[in-house]
């Protein structure tokens, strides 16, 4: 069973949000273990440099690499990736597991973005859409689509 996991900077303030990433991850459990990690948000001051901006970035890149293990499958959620619709999500994601990789790691940064380390270690740069959506309502896109993903390859009927 293929193991589908998000990295992701800061934590769900509202409940609304947690409750949607609850639902999506009770969901996934028939297809795959699933699992959020959180690592800390950098905090900038009100004023910052460019070097404050860039500290932080490379920071949060740090802490997410840190949750990365070695041989994992990691996309790296950002909007210069390539865009997939959701039956071609279905097909990487199968093809993925049939090639041999037992983990994929989806990463979606901080407010400042992703780090160039992270972009590099990524195998796949995906993006949602050219559109910015706030980090909590898109961890909650990224876990819906990753179940309409499996939804889908498995022809099971969506949504149940």
């Amino acid at each position: 069973m293929l193991t589908v996991n998000i990295i992701c900077v800061g934590s769900l303030k509202e409940s609304y949000w947690r409750e949607a990433v609850a639902e999506y991850a009770k969901r996934l459990g028939g297809f795959c273990k699933f699992s959020v990690a959180e690592v800390d948000e950098c905090r900038l001051p009100k004023s910052y440099s460019d070097a404050d901006l860039s500290r932080v970035i490379r920071t949060e890149g740090e802490r997410i690499l840190d949750k990365i293990p070695s041989g994992s499958f990691v996309v790296a959620m950002c909007i210069e990736g390539k865009e997939l619709s959701s039956p071609e999500l279905a097909g990487r994601l199968a093809k993925i597991a049939v090639g041999g990789k037992s983990r994929v790691d989806f990463v979606i940064g901080g407010s400042y973005g992703l780090s160039e380390s992270v972009k590099k270690r990524a195998d796949l740069r995906l993006s949602m859409s050219p559109m910015t959506f706030p980090h909590q309502l898109a961890r909650v896109m990224l876990c819906e689509q990753i179940y309409r993903a499996f939804s889908l390859s498995s022809a099971t009927k969506y949504p149940p």
